[in-house]
């Protein structure tokens, strides 16, 4: 059983590694000079194997970082929401740059201690003896790309996102290691960034979007519904807080696969993450007040470091509530998983 799971964990390290692969730009408009002193400079300790290419390689990082440096020396501390816009503005028109919107992560093991609705699994895996297993694999793969950024004076942004969450079976040999789950979510949105300041906190982030989200499926199987809303964002030091309402777009009862969901996923969420040292603490309330605590959701995660791995971090979150997948908006989930993070709110 162990030499099975470590078989299934290596490829399933593989599998996400190439989804969530990263690519490097070379840096760009460093003085000609500078590169010219620092390779002069490195050709009196570079190795013989080292190429022309890899020492100007080097020295562009070297420039790249000291100038990074010295601007920080001038610049004000920022707050973390203000420090995560100003990096998506130095990056959103630079070419081969994929910027994240929601955190990006891979847990290789989410435990449920709840089981599965078996409801729909004849009908999806063509098979009344299949049974799923309590641990499985999920992962989450948010981007974000401007479609117009710098507006009003460079205050006001729209942007386009899609957002994938996904639940594998993938210790599951009885059904051939299926996807449970997936959801598909892209959107829209206008954001800008007001500043105003009050009891000490300060709104860094307002936007105001439509979103679609469904698992792509068809028949008793299918799950969707389209929703407009508000996210405004609060920050005070290392701590960020939001809260995100929205109103669902009606649907004919026809067409409509879930006329319930927001008994169980409700009109709001709210957010908290608090930055500490490499660490970001988050947790995620939904629909618990307006549920009378009764059909809401909580979901608690924490990205911490890996040693010396500076694009990568150890993950771990637990949900307990409604709505964690769609397939399964309405029955109540208790899970804890492990796994990494490539991005986090923070």
């Amino acid at each position: 059983m162990i030499d099975v799971c470590i078989k299934n964990w290596k490829h399933y390290v593989r599998y996400t590694g190439m989804i969530f692969g990263i690519s490097f730009a070379l840096l760009q408009n460093v003085q000609a000079i500078e590169l010219q002193d620092c390779m002069a400079e490195s050709l009196k300790t570079a190795t013989d194997s080292m190429t022309i290419g890899e020492l100007r390689l080097q020295c562009e990082k070297q420039i790249h970082d000291d100038t990074d440096i010295e601007k920080a020396k001038d610049e004000p501390a920022r707050e973390v929401v203000q420090e995560r816009v100003q990096y998506d503005k130095k990056h959103v028109l630079q070419p081969f740059t994929l910027m994240a919107h929601k955190p990006n992560y891979a847990l290789g093991a989410s435990y449920n201690s709840t089981p599965y609705n078996t409801e729909f699994l004849e009908e999806q895996f063509n098979d009344s003896n299949i049974s799923l297993d309590a641990v499985e694999a999920k992962f989450q793969i948010s981007l974000k790309f401007p479609l117009l950024v710098g507006l009003f004076n460079d205050t006001f942004d729209i942007y386009a996102a899609y957002t994938n969450r996904s639940f594998w079976q993938v210790y599951n040999k009885d059904a051939s290691s299926p996807f449970r789950e997936t959801n598909h979510e892209p959107e829209a949105w206008v954001q800008f960034h007001p500043n105003w300041e009050f009891l000490g906190f300060t709104n860094a982030w307002n936007s105001f979007g439509i979103v679609h989200q469904s698992n792509g499926r068809g028949g008793t199987l299918s799950r969707s519904w389209n929703r407009v809303y508000a996210w405004f964002t609060l920050e005070r030091g290392n701590l960020a807080m939001s809260f995100k309402p929205w109103y669902r777009i009606p649907e004919d009862s026809v067409d409509d696969d879930n006329a319930d969901i927001t008994d169980y996923l409700g009109h709001y969420e709210l957010t908290a993450s608090y930055k500490v040292g490499e660490n970001v603490f988050s947790m995620m309330s939904r629909n618990n007040i307006e549920s009378g605590f009764k059909r809401g959701a909580f979901e608690f995660s924490w990205s911490f470091p890996l040693g010396n791995w500076p694009y990568l971090k150890g993950y771990a979150q637990y949900f307990t509530g409604y709505g964690e997948s769609l397939i399964d908006y309405n029955q109540y989930v208790n899970t804890i998983g492990i796994g990494v993070s490539l991005t986090d709110w923070l």
